[in-house]
């Protein structure tokens, strides 16, 4: 009775959904109060109908309703409760209903927190989004439904989770991914909505900014779980492989991340409009590509969710029809809107320009590297299949990062409309001056050793960091006091260089454990041993250990450091009851500057194994760097100016004006 009442209760989400795609937007058009009115109930209802949708499934699964086709592919008796209720989005028809359930959630979130949009863009804004929920809902129920009852014969047991989701990566990854995925919704709907109004002023850049900063900031947690995820569960110490679904998930983010600057100067100057809608379009845009890729079939990859090419199609159909329409409109409007401020070319709008056009070619390159094996075999067919792996993507890639950490300092320096050459030199030189003798001399002191790429990456991370403390400096020099002078800062300026922070350490992270990084895979028997850098490693031997649902081999490694006992790692490899699965488990020290990471690999005879030991120094600062990204994200949404009750300043007016003046001339 459970699974009908949440088949029901999408049944009518999408009832209501319909309702949200017409009414307001039909009232819009009609100057009809009550119809836009109704948006914000009618958001109300859908999200409630999702919840219950999903507590349906949830229950299901807890309670080993194997009646449910999907339950029972995707849990067993034996399955944990913790993992019995992230079985709910650990396939594909539950990862749909959780993607549902987040434009649920942000429609709704939108219409409970935007009580200061006027009623006409609230209306269009939850229309746009309705009609979204109603694409996916029209989806999963006559293609990928949750609660498809089997008919002739209900299992004891189930098949099981797929061993690699039985993990905490499973409980946070998903969650967090699918909220920045599906945030971006927001910015395309209000890009939409300035395309049927023809008016993209300050207050349009305002109203959208928030809603793309927490789409970008929870998109940012979401790749950087999958990235640890990856490097603590798959057993081979790596943490990115430029695989597939990763680069599904990272291209929006890059472009997210040039439509958060691009809003910035829209917000300010009133330019780079059309541009800044075009990027919005193209930020959700390659979110549902990335759905499309990983629920299509076209590739093998452990992240993907379905083989169902019929499936594929639909999802194909939908992902067209958004971005066909979007860009037919885009076609349409974008040309008669114009921005009419004016700057020089040494101004912090051509440097955040330069930034987005950056970040834009870096997410053409890695979409071109993803899809190419797809189109060649597609021409060519499966025989002459190609693969294009890390040594393409880092080539296109890691330059073009280090160009953007260069301008990355320069913009934010730099002043808007015009900035003299003689400022940015003095505000500049002493930096520049530092941070390249700083990102020399502090590798040489460590470690002894020359390496150019290492000196480049601390002289980069360094850049970024002295030019922070340079511009804070200069902003708050005519204070009184420097208690006064921070005060004085925004929120979102200290967002703006919290994240600009975190990009510095995770460009350390990156290069450093790239570098310096040891990795062993050795044969031991028990008693034998392993120095890595002054750690000693010391196979004792494997036991067998119960588990819930799963028995396994679990390794013991003592370490010493200096010839004392240090610490003990336990890695383990699993044999799942259910289906016979083996899982490597490895285990990992963690440390602000170092992890020591052991994994089992395969038996030897005689008690000996074959054993991974990896010393990796600076790999945590990979994913605290994308953390202090994303809290630079949440800082900036929290600036008071987001919070208050719109005021259009005199500026905004002239640029508003200007825009009808354009309008209507068109």
């Amino acid at each position: 009775m459970i699974p009908e009442l949440g088949n029901f209760s999408l049944a009518l989400g999408l009832s209501l959904a319909i309702l949200l795609s017409v009414l307001p937007m039909v009232g819009v058009y009609r100057n009809n109060q009550l119809l836009m009115a109704m948006s914000r109930p009618l958001c109300t209802g859908v999200w409630v109908f999702m919840v219950i949708s999903f507590g349906c499934l949830a229950y299901a699964f807890l309670h080993d309703d194997f009646s449910v086709a999907y339950v029972a592919s995707n849990s067993n008796t034996l399955l944990p409760e913790i993992y019995k209720f992230t079985a709910v989005w650990g396939g594909h028809e539950g990862s749909l209903l959780l993607w549902v359930l987040m434009v649920a959630s942000w429609t709704y979130a939108v219409s409970l927190f935007s009580r200061n949009l006027p009623l006409d863009i609230l209306a269009r804004v939850l229309s746009v989004m309705g009609v979204i929920s109603v694409c996916f809902l029209l989806f999963m129920l006559f293609t990928s439904n949750p609660f498809d009852r089997l008919m002739l014969s209900t299992p004891a047991e189930g098949t099981d989770l797929n061993p690699l989701l039985q993990d905490f990566g499973l409980i946070v990854h998903p969650p967090f991914l699918y909220m920045g995925y599906v945030g971006f919704s927001v910015a395309y709907a209000f890009a939409i909505t300035a395309l049927l109004t023809g008016k993209l002023d300050a207050a349009w850049a305002r109203w959208t900014r928030p809603w793309t900063n927490a789409a970008w900031a929870f998109l940012t947690i979401g790749v950087a779980l999958g990235s640890w995820w990856a490097y603590y569960e798959l057993g081979w110490g790596g943490w990115w492989f430029w695989d597939p679904v990763e680069n599904v998930a990272f291209m929006p983010w890059l472009v997210g991340t040039a439509l958060i600057h691009s809003l910035a100067v829209t917000e300010k100057r009133g330019v780079f409009k059309s541009w800044t809608v075009l990027l919005a379009i193209a930020a959700f845009s390659l979110s549902l590509l990335g759905t499309f890729i990983v629920r299509s079939g076209l590739i093998t990859s452990v992240h993907a969710f379905a083989v169902d090419p019929e499936r594929g199609l639909v999802l194909l159909a939908i992902l067209l029809l958004v971005i066909g329409a979007s860009l037919f409109l885009y076609a349409l409007r974008a040309p008669i809107m114009k921005g009419t401020a004016s700057y020089t070319i040494t101004s912090r709008e051509v440097f955040l320009l330069i930034n987005n056009i950056i970040l834009v070619v870096a997410t053409a390159g890695i979409l071109l590297g993803t899809l190419y094996p797809l189109i060649h075999e597609a021409i060519n067919g499966e025989a002459n299949m190609v693969s294009v792996g890390p040594p393409y993507f880092n080539t296109i890639f890691l330059p073009l990062m280090a160009l953007l950490a260069v301008f990355l300092t320069v913009g934010s320096i730099s002043r808007w409309k015009k900035t003299s050459t003689a400022f940015l030199k003095e505000q500049l030189t002493k930096v520049a001056i530092a941070s390249v003798a700083l990102g020399i001399l502090l590798p040489l002191a460590i470690t002894r050793e020359v390496n150019f790429g290492i000196f480049l990456a601390v002289a980069l991370a360094l850049w970024i960091v002295l030019g922070i403390a340079r511009d804070i400096l200069t902003k708050i020099s005519n204070k009184d006091s420097l208690l006064q002078g921070l005060k004085s800062l925004s929120l979102s300026y200290y967002g703006m260089q919290l994240a600009h922070s975190g990009m510095a350490v995770i460009i350390l992270g990156i290069c450093l454990t790239s570098h310096y990084s040891v990795e062993e895979d050795v044969r031991l028997a028990p008693g034998e041993s392993i120095v890595i850098r002054g750690y000693e490693f010391i196979f004792e031997g494997v036991t067998r250990q119960p588990g819930p649902n799963y028995e396994a081999d679990a390794g013991l490694i003592t370490v010493l450091k200096n010839g004392e006992d240090y610490l003990q790692l336990r890695p383990e490899k699993r044999t799942y009851f259910a289906t016979g699965a083996i899982q490597t488990e490895a285990d990992i020290d963690v440390g602000l500057f170092r992890d020591l990471f052991a994994a089992l690999g395969d038996p030897r005879g005689e008690g000996a194994w074959v054993v991974r030991i990896h010393l990796k120094p600076f790999v945590l600062w990979i994913w605290l760097g994308a953390f202090i990204m994303a809290a630079g994200g949440i800082t900036a949404i929290l600036d008071r100016r987001y919070r208050t009750k719109e005021k259009v300043s005199q500026q905004d007016k002239i640029v508003t004006q200007k825009d009808d003046i354009v309008m209507e001339g068109a």
